[in-house]
């Protein structure tokens, strides 16, 4: 490797703690941006939304008297939920802002309580929480034990190191391309489950099979990716996009690989629902859902209207 090389890469390799609080909400504690960080964009759409008492009016009559709804967030990386100043202030993200907007359509305030990712839908069954939130992508497996409401379509994507010469800019359309490579993803995601499940292809194309490397925190995975101790990352389509724009990532995004729906989510026969969904529903009828979008880089992911427990796209 050349010297020039050698610097930019021990360079790039030197943004990664300051990239990394960004990534995976970690901040300091005096409630500044920490050094490094992402500051959220300043337009807010949610400031103007209003409470809608005929969708309100869906919500069970306990949950109206209490006015409150317990969530269970995981707090990740942007564009979807992260803290850009901090975790003693509140996060930030499209998550974020379209729970926020649904919780006012509603009439009710949100008790936002931050888990891990693989930790919330097990505990939406024991009661924990009322709903989830962290880009929970529907799925026929999760559908089984699961509500749904649907907000975005977002997905699964790849993204290699700048420069990486095993894969360069190929778009990838067949897990066979990744044979004989380490891949690195999130516990308890799509990403590790399609790996998993899919782990048989390289045996029957006759090549080597990949190896999965599982990490709690997208900050973890990126550090790795960095240090060539993984080869690719698979991950949300907005989430990598989003971090192949930031110049200290030094990633290269290669395209979708999966669409998927992604939602509010509820145990099985929830009673929230039908209000849920026609939350979303109204914020998209006036606007607000637009704005949210295009104040996060996310319009490529709208939908034309909320559903409840559609069928996983194939």
């Amino acid at each position: 490797m050349k010297l020039g090389t050698r610097l930019r890469r021990a360079a790039a390799l030197a943004l990664l703690p300051l990239l990394a609080l960004t990534a995976c909400g970690s901040g300091d504690t005096d409630g500044t941006a920490p050094a490094g960080a992402q500051a959220a964009p300043k337009d807010d759409p949610v400031a103007d939304v209003r409470k809608v008492d005929a969708v309100a009016a869906l919500l069970p009559a306990d949950v109206r008297k209490a006015g409150t709804l317990r969530v269970g967030s995981s707090v990740g990386f942007p564009p979807g939920a992260y803290y850009p100043n901090g975790t003693d202030k509140d996060p930030e993200g499209q998550d974020i802002d379209i729970a926020d907007a649904v919780a006012k359509v509603l009439g009710v305030e949100l008790e936002r309580q931050d888990a891990s990712f693989e930790t919330i839908l097990p505990a939406l069954g024991s009661g924990k929480y009322d709903v989830g939130t962290g880009n929970f992508g529907v799925t026929a497996e999760r559908l089984r034990t699961i509500d749904f409401v649907t907000y975005i379509n977002d997905g699964q994507g790849f993204a290699v190191r700048k420069g990486d010469t095993e894969l360069g800019k190929k778009k990838i359309t067949d897990l066979v391309q990744l044979c004989g490579l380490t891949i690195g993803t999130g516990a308890g995601t799509t990403f590790e489950a399609t790996l998993t499940a899919e782990k048989g292809v390289c045996a029957k194309a006759g090549r080597k099979p990949y190896d999965v490397k599982v990490y709690a925190e997208n900050a973890a995975t990126l550090t790795a990716l960095q240090q060539g101790r993984i080869d690719v990352i698979m991950s949300t389509i907005n989430g990598l996009r989003h971090q192949a724009s930031q110049p200290a990532s030094q990633t290269e995004f290669l395209g979708e690989f999966h669409r998927l729906d992604v939602g509010f989510a509820f145990t099985k026969g929830s009673p929230l629902t039908k209000a849920f969904q026609a939350a979303v529903n109204e914020l998209i009828k006036d606007g607000t859902y637009t704005r949210i979008l295009q104040k996060w880089g996310t319009t490529a992911s709208a939908i034309d209207a909320s559903e409840i427990n559609p069928r996983e796209h194939l």
